[in-house]
């Protein structure tokens, strides 16, 4: 790994990142991440993605377990997960420096990946969140990326091109295996990643385990296998966090009431929605909603 392109990487990210948090840039599915102060927790649901760490770590609660990562590693996402994240290393003066890239499994790896899973039989189940070590030619890909932001002109010609070249290097890279088989026609991983579509579009209803096995064609016992392999959660553990975090947005960024956005995501007790919403989030819901009243 070429430390000079990460420290490249690092000034492009501070010019072009002025402000806190995510920023879109005009690269197509390209973001830079800015966070000033550790600590900052981040509720979200991650869609399939490259996270490559400038500077700074973070750390993410992925299921039960806690995953950590620093610059100059790589998070790669390749179904939709609900986590919680939070950066562990950052300051005003050497903020927490990211380029995130949103990636289109069938878009953007579909040629590649079917080429490489059709050489192997092997239909392992692989976790849906990965820690990589970027080489150098994955890290110089990505910087030629960000670095089309200082000539915008370019970016229509040449962003697809670096796009297609860094989808190359990860799945030639240690986790290429697994992003090939989320892709390869009839695979366990692509059934599940078809399953977690379905959950997520419709989570504020009743979830049946065995209609979803059966909807994917598999067992209702392998199904939730290899959920829970690709997730680190059950099915009915997902629904309940998607349903917790759109509750969560709407009553801080809407100011709903907490009855009402409970009832919008699904829930019938409220007792039940505020005792699972204190578990996961480490304040109540009235006391969420207050404190982000208070900002």
């Amino acid at each position: 790994m070429c430390k000079r392109y990460i420290e490249e990487l690092i000034r492009l990210i501070d010019r072009h990142a002025s402000d806190e948090g995510v920023q879109p840039t005009d690269a197509p599915g390209m973001n830079l991440i800015r966070i000033s102060r550790p600590g900052m927790t981040m509720p979200d649901i991650y869609e399939p993605s490259l996270c490559l760490v400038a500077r700074g770590a973070k750390e993410v609660l992925f299921g039960g377990q806690i995953v950590r990562y620093a610059a100059p590693q790589y998070l790669v996402i390749t179904v939709n997960l609900p986590v919680i994240a939070y950066v562990t290393d950052a300051s005003s003066d050497e903020p927490y420096l990211a380029v995130l890239l949103e990636i289109d499994p069938r878009k953007h790896f579909d040629l590649m990946g079917r080429c490489r899973a059709a050489g192997s039989s092997e239909n392992k189940i692989y976790p849906g969140l990965m820690v990589g070590a970027p080489d150098s030619g994955l890290t110089e890909a990505i910087m030629r990326l960000v670095r089309l932001l200082d000539t915008p002109e370019d970016i229509p010609y040449l962003a697809p091109l670096a796009m297609s070249e860094i989808c190359y290097r990860l799945l030639s890279g240690e986790h290429g295996a697994a992003i090939a088989r989320l892709i390869a026609p009839g695979s366990s991983m692509q059934r599940i990643a078809q399953a977690i579509q379905t959950i997520k579009e419709n989570f504020a209803k009743p979830l049946r385990v065995e209609a979803l096995a059966e909807m994917v064609h598999m067992s209702p016992s392998a199904f939730y296998l290899h959920f829970k392999r690709i997730t680190a959660l059950s099915p009915l553990q997902y629904q309940k966090r998607l349903r917790l975090l759109e509750a969560r947005r709407l009553i801080l960024a809407t100011m709903d009431s907490i009855s009402g956005a409970a009832m919008q995501v699904g829930y019938e007790s409220i007792s039940q929605f505020s005792r699972e919403y204190s578990r996961m989030f480490g304040l109540s819901p009235s006391a969420d909603g207050g404190q982000a009243r208070a900002l």
